[in-house]
């Protein structure tokens, strides 16, 4: 094995959790060329960064991002913060010479994306580190069903594909939920268009292997237009109380859409269907993909996320149907390898350890199980999602070739 990886991880909220859980585990269930080195953790506050560090097993903390830019130790810098700060942080990691792997979506607008993806382009030309590379989190590439369904569809098995139908459901934004930076248009960039329309997106560009060419009929809704803060003020109580103070919601508008909609022609003739929503009630994380071809078809939803549903035209009359694939076999399904027996599920947490697994792999001049995006290959499903909000507000059709 050589040298260690070096990585530092800037951020340290929810997604700093799976990352760090990744790559604490990366080399524990891989056989890989370099084994992962947590060095530093940068946090808003250097006491919440400690306390990050000591809990998630970072050697090092801080508050201050040029500490990590400025340590030749370190190689790798991984970005988990919110989706306005991906791009200052993206391109000064990379113009330090770093290799940076960046949550999705790549930026909150396009305009940001294209500079992340011109600078990923600068970087790999300058080669201050050797190949200078860029990753982008689209983790769900990673469950073992979404690899197979990509193989399977790379083998030729569904034959020419018809229709695409892509959901991302979620039911967590009701009324009472509190205006987050993720309801906060200058924050998020956008609402759950940007946060899960971006990976059916991706599933469906990844899985097909094919791209979209022009996006119509889109809708952009805002159910929820006023949010309760997620820190309360307090105020006096209301007379016969005794005069406590008690906390009062103080209200914040949310500049984000709730839903996104919209219909989609890819280049090899398929057409497609999107949604995304985060107010469609009774779904917790309903991420699902159907794909119909002219020899078969497959459906997966995360919610089952180790099985892949299939059907095989090319079977008698009396048997063709829906079959349950349990994609939990050694040495058959992607990424199974490395983990459990026959039978026994893998779950949330192990499709960001397979992705830091290929990243290594690729930093060490290895092949990934399935290909990983970089900053090129999210940019363009970036453009996708900025064509649907032209077409949702300017209610047209918009060509792909729009959108630059």
């Amino acid at each position: 094995m050589s040298s260690p990886l070096n990585i530092a991880m800037i951020g340290s909220g929810f997604m700093g959790r799976a990352h760090s859980q990744a790559w604490a585990s990366a080399n524990r269930f891989f056989e890989l060329p370099r084994r992962a080195r947590m060095r530093t953790v940068v946090g808003r506050d250097l006491a919440g960064a400690r306390l990050f560090s000591e809990r998630w097993g970072w050697a090092d903390f801080t508050s201050d991002l040029k500490c990590a830019l400025e340590d030749d130790a370190i190689e790798l810098i991984d970005i988990v913060t919110p989706n306005h700060l991906h791009a200052p942080q993206a391109i000064a990691a990379l113009q330090a010479g770093k290799h940076v792997a960046c949550e999705k979506p790549l930026a909150g607008t396009l305009e940001e994306a294209r500079a992340m993806r011109d600078a990923a382009k600068a970087a790999r030309s300058r080669k201050r580190l050797g190949d200078q590379r860029s990753f982008v989190w689209f983790n769900y590439r990673r469950c073992p069903a979404v690899a197979l369904a990509h193989q399977l569809v790379k083998k030729k098995k569904l034959g020419r594909i018809y229709h695409i139908r892509a959901q991302y459901l979620q039911d967590w934004g009701q009324s009472e939920t509190p205006l987050s930076w993720r309801f906060q248009g200058n924050l998020a960039g956008s609402g759950a268009h940007g946060d899960l329309n971006a990976h059916i997106i991706d599933l469906a560009r990844f899985i097909t292997g094919d791209e979209i060419i022009e996006v119509s009929g889109a809708i952009e809704k805002t159910f929820i237009e006023q949010r309760p803060s997620a820190r309360p003020r307090a105020r006096e109580a209301a007379s016969g109380s005794g005069g406590r103070r008690v906390p009062a919601k103080k209200i914040g508008r949310s500049t984000v859409d709730d839903c996104v909609l919209f219909l989609a022609r890819f280049k090899m003739g398929a057409v497609a269907s999107f949604e995304a929503t985060r107010l469609a009630t009774g779904n917790l994380n309903r991420n699902q993909i159907e794909i119909n071809g002219e020899h078969g078809a497959i459906k997966f939803d995360f919610e089952r996320m180790n099985e892949l549903q299939w059907w095989d035209n090319a079977l008698d009359g009396q048997l063709r149907g829906w079959s349950t694939i349990s994609c939990t076999l050694p040495g058959v399904h992607p990424y199974m390898d490395a983990y459990w027996p026959p039978g026994h599920a893998i779950g949330y947490e192990h499709t960001f350890i397979s992705q830091a697994a290929d990243i290594i792999r690729a930093l060490a001049g290895r092949k990934p199980v399935v290909p990983l995006p970089d900053f090129e290959d999210a940019y363009q499903t970036q453009r996708v999602l900025e064509a649907a909000i032209v077409s949702a507000r300017q209610g047209r059709a918009v060509r792909m070739s729009e959108i630059k």
